[in-house]
């Protein structure tokens, strides 16, 4: 019973926006990837997103969206119904097929929604995610005088310029 659903909007500057979601309700895979679908675009209709790019690792919702192949499903005809209605919201907007192995971030955030348990009540805030290229430590260099009256950099100082190491 329910699948996760995840989608990521990403911006022109390559910022990334995530959004996951469980469907609480008996559903097919088919029917979650047109859910998913809903959720990105719903999600670029808020801030008023006037072109957007549309990619899916289901061959059968860009396919269909394109009018490429038909809807036959009487489970999927109300959703590409409601699709169509949102794209009138957009200047522009295409959908392209992604293959599952470049679309991993909206596969993750799917599968993030069942292993963790939310109360129906609670407000999960937005995920912040980065990469960091360097050990937290690193940057953690106090600016405060040392205990001596120096500068932290004081004995690099005179060894520079005494070649001498301090006690």
């Amino acid at each position: 019973m329910g699948n996760g659903i995840g989608a990521v909007l990403v911006s022109p500057n390559g910022d990334h926006y995530p959004f996951t979601s469980k469907l609480d309700f008996d559903c097919t895979n088919n029917m979650a990837e047109y859910e998913a679908c809903i959720m990105r675009i719903r999600a670029a209709i808020e801030p008023k997103i006037k072109v957007l790019k549309v990619y899916r690792d289901s061959a059968l919702v860009i396919y269909q969206l394109k009018g490429e192949w038909e809807t036959r499903d009487s489970k999927l005809i109300d959703y590409r119904k409601l699709i169509l209605e949102l794209v009138k919201e957009f200047d522009d907007i295409t959908f392209h097929y992604l293959p599952r192995d470049k679309n991993q971030m909206a596969d993750a955030l799917a599968t993030l929604t069942f292993m963790i348990k939310v109360n129906k009540q609670e407000d999960v805030k937005p995920i912040q995610m980065s990469i960091y290229e360097t050990p937290a430590y690193c940057y953690n260099i106090e600016k405060d005088e040392e205990k001596d009256d120096h500068p932290w950099y004081h004995d690099i100082l005179q060894y520079v310029k005494n070649r001498e190491y301090s006690d």
